[in-house]
């Protein structure tokens, strides 16, 4: 969430920075309520003043000629009075007050001023590229040909079971995708410094908040129906970046660069708009598995951390030896809860384009504002909100989907990228 400060001096400046977002803030209903609220404020210490002068008139009355049980009587009544009017004015106030966090809640992040200008993701800029796409002299297979050829992916018994937009993986494709989240849960704990976290796969209402998914984005969730108003999780992102919330951390729980996390989990969404859009095989699922990366910062510290966040997902696929690029997104593009954010994208032979796998993100202070994530600063010895930032390392199945297509061989089996193989049991091809 905006903070309402900053907001309040400025409300056109912040509109003209949502712009970028695509956002058109609501200036008008913003500064009405301001109003409203500051005439509330008025009017509740003017209150309050009155009540004091009144329980100060009960000597003045007895001066005056009135005995003391009148003159208390009509102090009192005074005093009942003030307090019912102190009610209705607490509970104006009460309510503009609850009327502009709504606002706010709805409200995204402003962009950092990195962000390009741009529409979509069209006008995402690229700064860099990495390895180069394979040579086929052979005609290339997309991953559902390639698992189903191999006899291991089965969407047809998923469609069964649950519906569309589901996969059933069994034997060595299993296995691979087993492979893929310790390889990168290995890597992201011992060579990045990452701590190893399980979390639960159901969340309350206040976690989905706290990271930007409430109120907003309700209809791309799975709500479970009961009477906890449970939510299946999106992304480890929520549960993980939700341990911070509520919290003042003292400077040396943070350490020199702060919290870093590391969560494999399945994701539940329910891709609402996306209807039509990658149907086919595993891009686009209801359910999937991620290893995300969650840090949790000093504010000076957050620009250094995406980068080296980023740099950590892209060592992933650098050990993979897939072809990669990173951009970086424009306004348009640029989620609701981010500042700043670099896509890296897979090469996708099948498709014969770059395709998202990694989404690596600075969040500023707005969902620690939402979250109440502080951390005492021990020069002022005052509590001030951190900096969240967060990135996949990478999604699971579509680093499989890209080992499927960029490893296929002719004859339909799949080479397994030497960094996989002692996770494998030493194999090195899948028939």
């Amino acid at each position: 969430m905006l903070d309402t400060k900053t907001v309040r001096k400025n409300p056109e400046a912040i509109a003209a920075q949502l712009l970028r977002k695509g956002f058109e803030f609501p200036v008008t209903e913003f500064k009405d309520l301001e109003s409203r609220r500051r005439e509330a404020d008025v009017r509740a210490q003017s209150l309050q003043a009155e009540r004091k002068s009144a329980s100060r008139q009960i000597g003045t009355l007895i001066a005056a000629g009135k005995s003391v049980d009148e003159a208390k009587a009509e102090v009192q009544q005074q005093l009942d009075r003030i307090a019912a009017e102190i009610d209705t004015a607490t509970a104006a106030a009460n309510a503009v007050q609850s009327a502009l966090e709504t606002l706010l809640m709805s409200v995204p992040n402003v962009p950092h001023e990195q962000v390009p200008a741009g529409s979509d993701e069209n006008d995402n800029i690229e700064v860099k590229r990495w390895g180069s796409p394979r040579n086929f002299d052979y005609e290339v297979k997309d991953h559902v040909d390639l698992g189903e050829g191999l006899g291991f992916l089965d969407t047809q018994a998923a469609v069964k079971i649950t519906g569309s937009r589901f996969a059933v993986m069994t034997g060595p494709l299993a296995q691979l995708q087993r492979a893929l989240v310790q390889f990168m849960l290995d890597r992201h704990t011992l060579d990045h410094g990452y701590t190893e976290t399980y979390v639960p796969y159901l969340v309350n209402r206040e976690s989905l908040a706290g990271t930007g998914q409430l109120p907003k984005f309700e209809e791309d969730l799975f709500r479970i129906v009961s009477d906890q108003g449970y939510y299946l999780i999106p992304t480890a992102e929520v549960p993980v970046t939700n341990l911070c919330r509520d919290r003042i951390f003292e400077a040396d729980e943070l350490g020199e660069e702060g919290l870093r996390f590391v969560a494999h989990t399945p994701c539940f969404r329910s891709e609402a708009g996306s209807y039509g859009r990658d149907t086919r095989g595993l891009i686009r699922q209801h359910q999937f598995e991620k290893v995300e990366l969650v840090r949790i910062v000093r504010p000076q510290q957050s620009d250094a951390a995406l980068e080296s966040l980023t740099a950590h997902a892209e060592s992933i696929l650098e050990a993979l030896e897939l072809p990669y690029r990173k951009v970086i997104l424009c306004g348009g593009d640029l989620g609701f809860s981010a500042q700043l954010t670099y896509d890296l994208e897979v090469w996708l032979p099948a498709q014969n384009t770059f395709r998202e796998i990694s989404s690596c993100s600075n969040f500023g202070d707005f969902q620690a504002r939402r979250m109440s994530a502080r951390w005492r600063n021990p020069e002022t010895g005052k509590p001030e909100l951190l900096h969240t930032l967060n990135g996949s390392g990478l999604a699971v199945g579509r680093t499989l989907v890209a080992i499927l297509e960029n490893y296929q061989c002719a004859d339909g089996s799949i080479t397994i990228p030497t960094a996989l193989r002692p996770y494998m049991r030493g194999s090195d091809v899948i028939r």
